[in-house]
């Protein structure tokens, strides 16, 4: 499977025919894709078949159903991290679902890569094989102390190791974005690991949160996906003006994508 092509270190969905069905029912379609692509790949990550470029596809084949349903997704500033050589500490925004699914078809292919995870995910039902292959750095988001320590130590041996680490520092996946619940844990870690930070803006509320299971919300596709990556940083001192520097990078996104996800 080929996957995708930027131009300028860009991608935008091309315009493609969408199903009559797809139109009708976005949810349906969308969910009755992403089941059979989750349980393949939960099956050969548990008989430990399920690699770097099984994971990069598994995620383009999200983002092709995405896709597939009428989502229009925008990528741009790509050859900011494929021109960095060696890792770095990606830090973005969380909004939903589907950056957890799509950012490893973007970044992996690139820069090997794995996520700051929730110790929920690396026992959700038959997802939980999938996350633990990719040897995630787990916190469980209710002691702040002990997550620091998790990030640092656990992070530290990835980024030694070449691996580069995606990290969401709110304490939640929101639409609204809060400068003042987006923690420094992602600049404490590039800079003990001395690497430098690429900031992530994202807007992915087309996967919406569903009410009564998180993960499993309505699918809209009169909302664009964007998805925006700054230029590298390298911390100096404490870090208090990188971390003013990856705030503003995204509130300016989100400003220029939609005003109303941001906290006034």
């Amino acid at each position: 499977m080929k996957g995708l092509i930027f131009k300028n270190g860009s991608y935008e969905t091309s315009i493609n025919k969408v199903p009559l069905l797809a139109k009708i029912a976005p949810s349906f379609i969308f969910y009755s894709k992403l089941l059979p692509i989750v349980f393949k790949a939960s099956s050969n990550a548990k008989r430990s078949r399920y690699g770097n470029a099984e994971w990069t596809e598994s995620s383009l084949d999200v983002l092709r159903s995405l896709e597939n349903v009428g989502i229009k997704i925008e990528i741009t500033g790509v050859d900011y991290f494929k021109n960095l050589e060696g890792p770095c500490v990606f830090i973005g925004n969380h909004m939903s679902t589907l950056e957890t699914f799509v950012l490893p078809a973007i970044i992996q292919p690139l820069k090997d890569v794995t996520f700051v995870v929730k110790k929920g995910l690396v026992e959700y039902p038959v997802f939980k094989y999938v996350m633990r292959s990719r040897e995630p750095i787990t916190v469980g988001r209710t002691n702040p102390r002990d997550d620091l320590k998790a990030v640092m130590e656990g992070g530290i041996q990835r980024l030694k190791a070449g691996r580069s680490v995606i990290i969401f520092p709110q304490t939640t996946r929101t639409t609204v974005f809060d400068p003042k619940a987006f923690n420094t844990i992602g600049i404490k870690l590039a800079h003990r690991a001395n690497v430098p930070v690429v900031p992530i803006a994202l807007k992915t509320d087309a996967w919406g949160n569903g009410k009564y299971l998180k993960d499993f919300g309505k699918i809209d596709p009169s909302k664009k996906v964007y998805f925006a990556f700054g230029e590298p940083m390298w911390i100096q001192g404490r870090g208090t003006e990188e971390h003013e520097k990856v705030i503003e990078f995204i509130s300016s996104k989100l400003r220029e994508w939609s005003a109303k996800h941001l906290e006034q």
